[in-house]
Order: structure tokens, then sequence, then C-alpha cells
């Protein structure tokens, strides 16, 4: 869709995603080896009581559901900005699923503009574990080649 086509309050549902244990580990051993995401001894003695998910793996497990449902589709041509906020801890075995709306639009320039994204992201308890606020840059009608 071109920017022109895009309305807020555009929204779309996003699939169940399981946490799989061994991939978490995985990601939190390449990425972000804090022990409360690696150790399972440590994280029995915090408050959560068990190995968490670091939060940019469960932004990128649903991102990952997002973005070929993304809002410009073809049209979109890239981010610049991307704020996340934590509210729950994420575990293994977690189902998560959520939504994608458009809550902002801004003219960029002749050739495009800009979307403001927020995905909410919620547990198989219906608790609100992740909220990001994201921009998009999306291609407007009758954009030259020259200009994509």
């Amino acid at each position: 869709m071109y920017y022109e086509e895009i309305q807020i309050g555009d929204c779309v549902k996003l699939p169940e995603v399981k946490v799989e244990r061994e991939k978490m580990l995985d990601f939190a051993a390449h990425y972000n080896a804090a022990w409360c995401h690696v150790s399972d001894k440590f994280a029995a003695s915090t408050r959560a009581g068990q190995v968490t998910s670091p939060g940019i793996y469960t932004f990128a497990l649903m991102w990952g559901e997002y973005a070929p449902r993304n809002f410009g589709q073809t049209q979109d041509i890239g981010g610049s900005d991307l704020n996340m906020k934590f509210y729950k801890p994420v575990f293994a075995g977690d189902t998560l699923h959520g939504v994608a709306y458009v809550d902002d639009k801004f003219d960029r320039n002749p050739y495009n503009g800009g979307i403001w994204v927020t995905m909410e992201v919620y547990n198989h308890h219906d608790e609100l574990v992740l909220k990001s606020r994201s921009t998009s840059v999306i291609l407007k009608k009758n954009t030259p080649p020259s200009n994509r």
C-alpha cells in the first residue's frame, strides 16, 4: 500500500508464536548472555524464578510475524525509530500473540511519508508483555523509480 492509502487506525492481528526454549537460550547465548537469560540456577534465585526471554528476542519473534504483513508491503522502504517497553517476563513455553496498528502518519517529502506503528504483544494469559512503537517510511503514489 502507498502512504496515501494507509489510515490511522489500520490494524493487523499477529498469529500465535511459541517461545521455544532451545532457540531462546541460543539467542541469549549469542546476543544477551545475562545470567537471568542463560542460567537456570541463577534464574531460580530471581523474582521470575526461571530463565526469562531476552526482551529483544521476544520483540524479534513477533516482528517476524509483523514484517511480512506490514502496512506498506512493497512500498515500505525502511524504518527510522524504534522504542520498546517490557511489562512482564516471557518464559520458554509461553505462547505469544499480538496486534499492530497505525497510530500516526507524517509527511516526509514529495516521495514518501512516515507511519508510526504500535505493536502490542500478549502472553497466553492475555497479559501485555511488550509494547513497541516504530516508524516505517512508505512510498507515495507517483514516486518516480529514480526516487525509490
